[in-house]
């Protein structure tokens, strides 16, 4: 309107302003094109395609803090709604329940180790399940062991392994699963000189940091593949691990990958 007063009534162009209650530097702003925006989209959809399963956030901590890249949050949220790439979350009943105490966090690498089991099935329907160990003090995943069965002599093994090329820890923290409760795993720990933590029956935030992070390893890598045999589920949990550690930022240790907080300790 401001604009059309100017050039057909030959209007002041500060008298417009003034008429139409807008500044001049409203009245002579012209909307630029940026390359960046492409070049934002282009990532994000980049991102989305790669990992399904990541959100706004993830994207967004992996451009600035992986990447290098300084693009405002706000103006890559903008163009993320833009291309419809929000995440379909299905709302969950809230439910109230006592507030448990947050787990302690550890000062060091190799204090405090928390390991569990998961379950899915092959394609031919065959049974699997998941030996998972991380540390708790950067939430690494130390290692995914893949196969039908996994009695406490494989899970002395699986650790074994990890020990060999990341130390000892200090003490493990585990459920009450028969694998663990075995006489077999705990003459080995003592003789390793490591305590067992056993979490209360029942109690699975006593053993939160596994429980968080199996629940992004049935997220992002269970629940988006078929396995036709044990080696392919080992291959792709071995590619899922790498990727989990070196480039997918954890909200919980400062939006970056656990080999970072690792590397800077």
């Amino acid at each position: 309107m401001a604009q059309r007063s100017v050039f057909q009534n030959k209007a002041n162009i500060r008298i417009s302003c003034a008429v139409f209650s807008i500044s001049e530097t409203c009245y002579r702003y012209q909307a630029k094109l940026s390359d960046e925006n492409a070049e934002i989209a282009d990532w994000l959809l980049r991102l989305s395609t790669t990992h399904k399963r990541w959100g706004f956030g993830l994207c967004f901590l992996y451009l600035r803090n992986i990447k290098g890249y300084g693009w405002n949050h706000k103006r890559v949220y903008r163009i993320y709604r833009e291309l419809e790439l929000n995440l379909r979350i299905k709302p969950r009943r809230c439910i109230k329940r006592d507030k448990p105490e947050a787990l302690s966090v550890p000062d060091a690498a190799n204090q405090v180790w928390s390991m569990d089991f998961m379950s899915d099935k092959l394609n031919d329907g065959r049974s699997i399940r998941t030996f998972n160990v991380i540390d708790d003090f950067n939430r690494e995943g130390l290692g995914i062991d893949v196969d039908l069965s996994l009695p406490s002599v494989r899970v002395i093994r699986s650790l074994e392994h990890i020990i060999e090329w990341r130390g000892k820890p200090l003490a493990i923290r585990c459920d009450n699963g028969p694998e663990y409760i075995s006489q077999t795993l705990k003459d080995w720990t003592i003789k390793q000189q490591i305590t067992l933590l056993y979490i209360q029956p029942g109690k699975p935030t006593q053993n939160a940091y596994i429980e968080r992070f199996n629940r992004t390893a049935r997220h992002e890598w269970l629940d988006l593949n078929l396995f036709e045999s044990i080696e392919q589920a080992q291959l792709l949990a071995t590619q899922w691990l790498w990727t989990y550690n070196n480039e997918r930022p954890h909200t919980a240790i400062g939006g970056i990958p656990p080999r970072q907080l690792l590397d800077a300790a």
